[in-house]
């Protein structure tokens, strides 16, 4: 299958809403100038509260020394204006195997991999989908239903503009072409630095790598 690289500007379809919003309003403009793109921003009640923000380079990959650069680049930001009102949990990660997809671009890029998507209105009598990506068409993705009952379409056209949530699903399929990019990119990184660890970076491209820190407020 073709790699294609990540549009660096490409706007988000999938927006979060309420203190993550704000995260995010904060963290994007900063990540971009740091040359990556943000993916995602989630709040949970982990370690008491656990700031998570998911990032990528434009192609796709993100290692343990991008995510603690990220962090380092965004941390004075958050500091200054202070989002999240208590002390939480930074962690900065890839997308991973079974990533969100957030951007027109991610469904044309994982075509004939399969996806779980949500959407936020009531679309061909349903708002759950799960199948395979064909790509997109007039702005809705494009998906072969393998969860289709004899009684409804297998190809649906899902617009964009209505989604609510949506992401890879984990199969060995994907894993193997997870582990085929990675070799990929890290044979590309090779030919400009020869001293780089082969088995730390394919390890860094699959397992995402995450870095954490604590924040307190002052």
């Amino acid at each position: 299958m073709e790699f294609r690289t990540l549009v660096t500007d490409e706007p988000r379809l999938i927006v979060e809403n309420g203190v993550a919003a704000a995260v995010a309003h904060i963290v994007e403009p900063v990540i971009g100038d740091l040359g990556y793109r943000l993916v995602r921003v989630k709040i949970s009640a982990e370690n008491g509260c656990t700031v998570q923000i998911m990032a990528e380079r434009p192609d796709g990959s993100m290692s343990v020394d991008d995510c603690e650069a990220v962090s380092r680049g965004i941390s004075p930001a958050l500091d200054l204006d202070d989002p999240v009102g208590k002390a939480y949990h930074l962690e900065i990660s890839s997308p991973g195997i079974d990533r969100p997809l957030v951007r027109k671009g991610d469904f044309e890029r994982w075509e004939g991999y399969e996806a779980k998507i949500e959407m936020k209105i009531v679309t061909e009598g349903r708002k759950r989908f799960r199948g395979i990506l064909r790509g997109v068409e007039n702005n809705a993705a494009v998906v072969e239903r393998v969860d289709a009952p004899p009684n409804e379409a297998v190809r649906v056209l899902l617009p964009l503009i209505d989604l609510s949530d949506a992401r890879l699903v984990l199969t060995d399929e994907l894993i193997r072409e997870s582990l085929r990019r990675g070799k990929a990119l890290l044979k590309q990184g090779l030919s400009e630095t020869e001293d780089t660890d082969a088995t730390e970076a394919e390890e860094a491209e699959v397992a995402k790598p995450t870095t954490k820190n604590r924040k307190t407020r002052s």
